[in-house]
């Protein structure tokens, strides 16, 4: 991998040479609490120290509302309506929201690639930034806190500048051709990263292992934590927008008045929503919101066997932005025991009975 130096005083220049290879999207702030991915005019409004956006950058690649084609009825035909998509620059992705990019790819650019999703991918240019977590952060233990690959290039802060990682061929012909703007890398530049480094790794409030937690989900479907904490839930379904791997859609098709032409358009649905598991006939096979709330941490926690990762990225979107304030981290912690004395001392016969298998609750009437 090649590494250069990009010295302080030059960041904002190389931010305006980014455009050159499209237009440039960078986390801006957008009130006195939150940030968001934004077109920029204005590289001096790039804000690199923020803790995380309002919605993630997959929007950029799998659009919440999108026109796939047009049809006519009397033709018997349809007319796809995919976007000549021009090349754009999205600056400043956090660590996790790399995987979280990279666990999309998975699911939308597999031996059936999604047309739509991947010509944005094909134009896009991913460049990383480190961070340093808050308390809402858990990464470190999803081991998505730091991005070997999918990006084109990936800043990591120093005193005096940003050692910078380059990814791609793509991120090879960006640094040359900018490259009176760097420096090589001296020996100090690398004892910096590296206390950076073990800084960053300090500061996670959770320090532990969740490598059984899928299994300890699926045996205890009868905690008690699930009639508690689904009880608090909204079913508002805003976990779901802002999750940087949730991938649900629903399509719609939109007639015009004369009858016979129209288009149809998918966007973003929600497990959470009762619609969601709304099938012909007016059956649901998650007919309550426990149901579908469990879902939910059953999904994000299950094991996405091409990257060796689970569906959850630990960017604490979900709980940061829960109306109803409930914590997706403490409630997983729960299940693992963490923090509260799960099992009795002296295992007793009137004990009930916890943990099913998790095929036989998709449809349970009675969870």
């Amino acid at each position: 991998m090649r590494y250069v130096k990009l010295p302080k005083e030059n960041t904002y220049e190389f931010l305006e040479r980014l455009k050159d290879w499209g237009r440039l999207y960078a986390p801006v702030k957008i009130s006195e609490k939150f940030y968001d991915f934004r077109e920029v005019e204005d590289v001096r409004n790039v804000e690199f120290h923020y803790n995380r956006t309002i919605m993630p950058p997959k929007k950029f690649f799998f659009l919440p509302r999108e026109k796939m084609f047009e049809f006519s009825i009397s033709k018997a035909e349809y007319r796809e309506t995919i976007e000549n998509v021009e090349p754009f620059v999205l600056f400043g992705l956090h660590a996790c929201d790399i995987h979280g990019l990279k666990i999309m790819d998975t699911i939308y650019l597999d031996e059936f690639p999604d047309k739509y999703y991947k010509v944005r991918r094909e134009k896009g240019i991913i460049i990383g930034i480190s961070c340093m977590p808050d308390e809402y952060c858990f990464c470190n233990l999803r081991e998505t806190d730091f991005a070997d690959d999918g990006f084109d290039l990936f800043l990591h802060e120093l005193p005096d500048g940003w050692l910078i990682r380059v990814g791609t061929p793509m991120g090879h012909r960006i640094v040359d051709k900018s490259i009176k703007l760097f420096e090589e890398v001296t020996t100090q530049d690398i004892c910096a990263f590296r206390e950076f480094e073990n800084k960053r790794a300090n500061a996670f409030k959770y320090h532990e292992d969740w490598g059984n937690l899928r299994y300890l989900l699926e045996l205890e479907m009868e905690h008690p934590m699930w009639d508690e904490q689904s009880e608090l839930c909204l079913a508002c379904g805003n976990c779901n927008l802002v999750c940087p791997t949730c991938r649900c859609y629903e399509v719609i098709d939109f007639p015009n008045l004369d009858g016979d032409t129209g288009y149809r358009e998918r966007r973003w649905d929600s497990c959470q929503l009762r619609s969601h598991g709304l099938v012909a006939g007016g059956h649901n096979f998650r007919p309550t919101k426990k149901d579908r709330f469990m879902n939910r941490y059953l999904c994000k926690n299950s094991y996405n066997e091409k990257l060796g990762i689970s569906y959850c990225v630990g960017c604490g979107r979900c709980t940061y932005f829960c109306p109803a304030e409930i914590s997706f981290v403490e409630n997983l912690r729960t299940i693992l025991g963490i923090d509260e004395k799960s099992c009795p001392s002296e295992i007793s016969e009137e004990i009930p009975k916890r943990g099913f298998a998790y095929s036989s609750n998709l449809g349970g009437e009675g969870l």
